[in-house]
């Protein structure tokens, strides 16, 4: 199989890059930047290997949920920090699943971060860093087309098969599925998970300390962000390799 050949750069994110393929307009070449950004990119920084953290452990993941039937874009590595994606058409829709509160939903409602809700909570927030990605109502996704019922139905099934699956496989290393943020998208008129599964993404905490896993790190400004991303990422491979 001959390796693809990266042509122009079709979009650059806070995070990754998208490249198309010479002769292949099927697929994309995903790339993973070792930018940070918090905040909808008012807060900045980086750290090396951070692209590669992130694509590794978005590889183990991904590969997860699609063993759980979460149907996706992801098709193989190419490198440490590169991955062969189907291209799709992003749904303008962002998805969180919350399993505590934290975050927003924290401040929002003045309550105290850690408490678990007694099922899973999906929420639905518009994809625009401009406007801050405002929260959604359902009637305002089908009102504006984002997207159709058939598809926010799909859209929360996978959702919720990932935070099973993620979630489970996290709890086996100790570290607990807090919420997490994934995009959908359409490809050959069915809906994909399009998105990387990541710390960037995710709140993922130590169980026993709470002991923040996951990108708050850098936006509260705890330390040790880079040795935390890397000690994840060997605590995946660890799991994985015994499995």
């Amino acid at each position: 199989m001959s390796e693809p050949v990266r042509g122009r750069a079709i979009y650059e994110g806070k995070a990754k890059i998208l490249y198309e393929i010479e002769n292949n307009p099927e697929h994309l070449i995903l790339f993973f930047k070792d930018d940070a950004t918090a905040f909808n990119a008012k807060k900045r920084g980086s750290w090396e290997r951070k692209g590669v953290v992130n694509s590794q452990i978005s590889a183990a993941l991904t590969t997860l949920v699609q063993k759980a039937g979460v149907p996706t874009h992801f098709v193989r590595n190419l490198s440490d920090r590169e991955q062969l994606v189907k291209r799709v058409d992003i749904v303008p829709v962002e998805v969180v699943v919350r399993n505590y509160v934290a975050g927003s939903l924290a401040r929002r409602l003045g309550m105290e971060e850690g408490g678990k809700l007694s099922q899973p909570f999906v929420e639905w927030y518009y994809k625009s860093d401009s406007l801050d990605d405002p929260m959604l109502l359902t009637q305002w996704i089908l009102e504006f087309g984002y997207a159709t019922m058939d598809e926010l139905s799909a859209m929360k099934e996978y959702a919720l098969t990932i935070n099973r699956v993620v979630g489970t496989f996290f709890d086996s290393l100790g570290i607990t599925l807090i919420d997490f943020k994934v995009e959908f998208g359409r490809s050959a008129g069915s809906i994909v998970l399009a998105d990387e599964i990541t710390p960037d993404g995710s709140r993922l905490w130590e169980k026993g300390t709470n002991r923040k896993l996951d990108k708050d790190r850098f936006r509260r400004d705890l330390g040790d962000v880079a040795e935390t991303y890397e000690e994840l990422l060997q605590r995946v491979e660890a799991a994985l390799a015994n499995s």
